[in-house]
Parts: structure tokens; C-alpha cells; sequence
């Protein structure tokens, strides 16, 4: 019987790092609607959706138009918001996913996380994570910034 003994120095991996990417969109509130609640002072549920365009040195993501759904439940102006979005990527697919973030001062800043769920054309197979931030810079205008990790699927061969 003939054994082998590798050492983990001889083994070796492909390591894939997953790209780190940052971006922004001036994006402008195309829907809301809002609710007062009569549970307690000042609680409010409100729903909305938000169109823009990516901005983004990785050029999959630059020029991207991205619409979001948010629904948003305040106390005094403070609370939480969650929703859905999609990237439209041109002629090369969508990506589409959830966040989640916490809102602040008076309701006019969101901070928090995304991440993809699924994604079509190029992006079948995509995932990724990272961190949010807009601010309401008018009734109908938001502005955001956002990083984070993403991967595309590994192509397969036959």
C-alpha cells in the first residue's frame, strides 16, 4: 500500500476575490403614499418608489438604472425602512435584491445594508452584499452612496 502526505503549503486553491465596488445615484421619488397610525403620537407607515442612474467606476454598474421600493415605519421621525430593488444593466441583464437600514434625523437619512438575490442575462448567478446611505436633499429628491462585494457565477465548462 503506497500513501501520500501532502502538506498544506503544497496545496493550493484558486482563491476568487470578490471585487469591491462603490457607487452613487441622484434618485427622484416617482410614488408615495403615507399613513397615519393611531397606535401612539407620530407613527407613521409610508410606502414609495424611487428611480435613478447608477454612477460607478466598476462599468458593469455604471449607467445603471435602478429603481427601489421602499416601505418605512417612523416614530417621531425615527425608524426603519426595508424594501426591494432592480438594476436594470442594459442589453446584459438585471440584478435585483433587498435592504434594510435604519432611519434618522426626522426621516430624511437612511443607513444601511443590500443584498443581491438573483439576477438574469449576465448577472444569473450574481451575489453580493454591502452598505447604503441616502439623504433627502427635497421633497421628491434623494441622494445615495453605496459599497460593497459582489460576484458574478463562475462560467462552467463542459
Amino acid at each position: 500500500m503506497r500513501t501520500i502526505s501532502l502538506r498544506n503549503s503544497q496545496l493550493k486553491e484558486k482563491e476568487t476575490e470578490m471585487p469591491f465596488i462603490t457607487g452613487s445615484f441622484s434618485g427622484k421619488i416617482t410614488q408615495q403614499s403615507a399613513l397615519p397610525l393611531a397606535d401612539q403620537p407620530n407613527h407613521n407607515l409610508s410606502i414609495g418608489e424611487v428611480t435613478g442612474t447608477q454612477k460607478s467606476d466598476d462599468p458593469l454598474w455604471n449607467d445603471a438604472n435602478i429603481t427601489y421600493w421602499a416601505y418605512t415605519d417612523l416614530i417621531d421621525g425615527e425608524g426603519l425602512q426595508r424594501g426591494y430593488y432592480n438594476n436594470v444593466h442594459g442589453d446584459k441583464g438585471h440584478e435585483w435584491g433587498t435592504f434594510e437600514g435604519k432611519v434618522t434625523g426626522g426621516g430624511t437619512t437612511v443607513e444601511g445594508t443590500w443584498r443581491i438575490t438573483a439576477g438574469d442575462g449576465e448577472f444569473r448567478g450574481v451575489t453580493g452584499t454591502g452598505n447604503f446611505k441616502t439623504a433627502m436633499k427635497s421633497e421628491t429628491d434623494i441622494e445615495a452612496t453605496w459599497d460593497g462585494n459582489y460576484e458574478l457565477a463562475r462560467t462552467q465548462t463542459a
